[in-house]
């Protein structure tokens, strides 16, 4: 396959942004010129790809980050809210579920995303609350160009809001009408929102902590969370179990939580070392995906053909399993990720790999965990478990083909900061807007499962095994890379099918993100109504017939995309001599890489 980008690598010294809207990148690299550093602007960007990307993030939703800061190391920043403390499996029972609805107040946590951001801000930033927030502030007062595909979500949703959703129709559809693509769009009560904070902030004083402490606080005590509960004491919202329902969260969950900064799960490939979320995301799947084709040898397979792309599918089907068995929040269980990522362990993962298409789940049986295999083979084979749902974020999906996802975006500076985010969650098809504030709720509890004794299992005060996964990786010559992606299940899928080309085939960044895509749908779904389909894959028709027909020879279920249409990578990378690298995906026409 001859090598060609639609762009180029974007090259420099002084600093690069890259993310999933144009508009982010660039209010990014303007405050790397203004003199903040990485974590000042990672913060400016994702404030803004909340005002730009309402269908696919917002303030009240999740954020994991993974940094590399030349002052502290390498960290985590683990702002994915908890369960409320009434989020007890008998509740939902006694509702009659059997699933957490995808949309709607019951499937709501605790919103992490604003305090992640702050609390980033404060540790790792050097720029004032009111500096990062300005551009967002701006262009929620202002307006912006909306996407297209907002303006689309939108209209197939607009009859919905009017009848089921009204403080939602009044800022996504003012004066009755969907956002034409391109016009102007604003949101001032974000703005008003979040120029609120900004005074809070700066009535703590001068001191730049101070101000974003206080800031923190006013949102998780004061007039944010007042008028979250003020809205949801009386409130009943239609979701998608197509009832009414009421909220589980209360005020003192919102007051009790904070983000915090953990240690990175690391893994070393080939020189590389791999810096993942722990299990209460989906990172350490790619990790294990990693610990597998270690076994293999992938270098000597054209990057485009048939072996390479079933020998990943099938590693990630195993990995995947595993995901699905034995991962959730490490505060509230065991969970055996040591042994999940061991030699011994994943050579014989490697050894199920056959020449043929596996249809079945088939977890690892981990000495003391045996319980948790057989659960979610039995769970992967339910009805509710089978579907032939797309690959997707469903939020909504009864009302509107309109399917929420996430955003991401990598910054590196001058001085060797890195930050790679992939913010997601309170989508305009999550929640309804919280009246004055702007924004919806979070929808992430659906990620729980109604039933004891699991990992994922619903309960108070634990984390949902999400699917946000950036990823910092750093090689033995002193190279640093960050990158991700926007896409549910599919994350780890296609960053890893893009590292592995850049690290044992030369593919350059945007090579590699031009490059056809592909994943799995094998496994269950991490989103309402959590289905599999066994032996259902994806792939751009770029790797042509020939591949595709090999691929369905050896008994995968493909689905060609259209071209374009898999994966919305971005990534940036910095040399030991301080030369720096910088890409974004030409998918959707919206991602964009900025820097010099």
């Amino acid at each position: 396959m001859p090598s060609f980008t639609t762009r180029p690598d974007i090259r420099g010294t002084f600093g690069v942004v890259t993310s999933t809207h144009w508009i982010a990148s660039a209010v990014g690299m303007a405050i790397l010129e203004k003199g903040g550093n990485a974590f000042d602007a990672a913060v400016a960007t994702g404030l803004t790809l909340q005002i730009v990307e309402p269908h696919l993030n917002g303030p009240a939703g999740d954020l994991p980050i993974v940094f590399h800061s030349v002052k502290t190391g390498n960290g985590v920043v683990a702002a994915q809210g908890v369960a409320p403390a009434a989020a007890t499996i008998d509740h939902y029972r006694a509702q009659g579920l059997e699933l957490i609805p995808g949309s709607g107040l019951l499937s709501t946590v605790v919103p992490g995303a604003f305090d992640g951001w702050m609390l980033m801000l404060r540790d790792q930033g050097t720029m004032t609350i009111r500096e990062v927030m300005e551009p967002a502030i701006g262009y929620a007062r202002d307006g912006h160009p909306v996407l297209p595909r907002v303006a689309d979500t939108i209209a197939g949703l607009a009859e919905y809001f009017a009848a089921e959703w009204p403080s939602s129709a009044e800022v996504w559809t003012p004066g009755g009408k969907a956002p034409a693509p391109h016009a102007l769009f604003r949101n001032p009560d974000l703005a008003r929102t979040n120029e609120r904070l900004v005074d809070v902030a700066e009535a703590a004083g001068d001191d730049r902590e101070a101000q974003i402490d206080a800031a923190r606080a006013e949102w998780a005590e004061g007039f944010v969370a007042d008028a979250i509960f003020d809205y949801l004491k009386d409130t009943e919202v239609h979701d998608v179990s197509e009832r009414r329902n009421r909220a589980v969260l209360a005020p003192e969950d919102m007051a009790g939580w904070r983000a915090e900064i953990e240690t990175p799960l690391s893994y070393e490939y080939h020189d590389w070392t791999v810096h993942k979320t722990g299990p209460w995301g989906q990172g350490p799947v790619l990790l294990q995906s990693l610990a597998i084709l270690k076994h293999v040898d992938l270098a000597s397979m054209d990057p485009f053909g048939p072996d390479f792309v079933h020998t990943v599918i099938e590693a990630m089907k195993l990995s995947y399993a595993d995901r699905e068995a034995y991962y959730g929040d490490p505060k509230h269980g065991d969970v055996p990720m040591e042994h999940l990522l061991s030699d011994a362990y994943n050579a014989g993962r490697a050894r199920l790999i056959g020449s043929e298409a596996s249809l079945d789940q088939r977890p690892g049986r981990v000495p003391g965990f045996e319980q948790l295999a057989d659960a979610c083979i039995a769970r992967a084979t339910r009805d509710f478990g089978v579907s032939d749902v797309g690959a997707q974020e469903p939020t909504m999906a009864h009302l509107t083909d309109r399917k929420g996802d996430t955003v991401h975006l990598d910054v590196i500076d001058r001085w060797g900061n890195c930050v790679a985010a992939t913010p997601s969650g309170g989508w305009l098809q999550s929640n309804p807007v919280i009246p004055g504030l702007g924004f919806p709720l979070n929808s992430r509890a659906q990620m729980f499962w109604l039933e004891e004794g699991l990992p994922t299992s619903l309960a108070p005060g634990r984390r949902p095994r999400t699917t946000l996964t950036p990823t910092l990786a750093e090689h033995r010559d002193g190279r640093r890379l960050v990158f991700g992606t926007p896409g549910g299940d599919q994350q780890d899928q296609w960053q890893l099918a893009w590292f592995l080309r850049f690290v044992h085939h030369g593919l350059g960044l945007q090579e590699g993100m031009d490059a056809p895509l592909f994943h799995s749908m094998h496994f269950q779904s991490s989103f309402f109504p959590r289905a599999t389909q066994p032996g259902e894959m994806m792939i751009e028709p770029g790797v042509g017939e020939a591949c595709i027909a090999s691929l369905r020879a050896r008994g995968h279920r493909v689905t060609v995309a259209e071209p374009w249409t898999v994966g919305r990578l971005t990534a940036a990378l910095r040399n030991p001599d301080g030369t720096l690298t910088a890409a974004a995906t030409p998918r959707l026409m919206q991602a964009y890489a900025i820097g010099r």
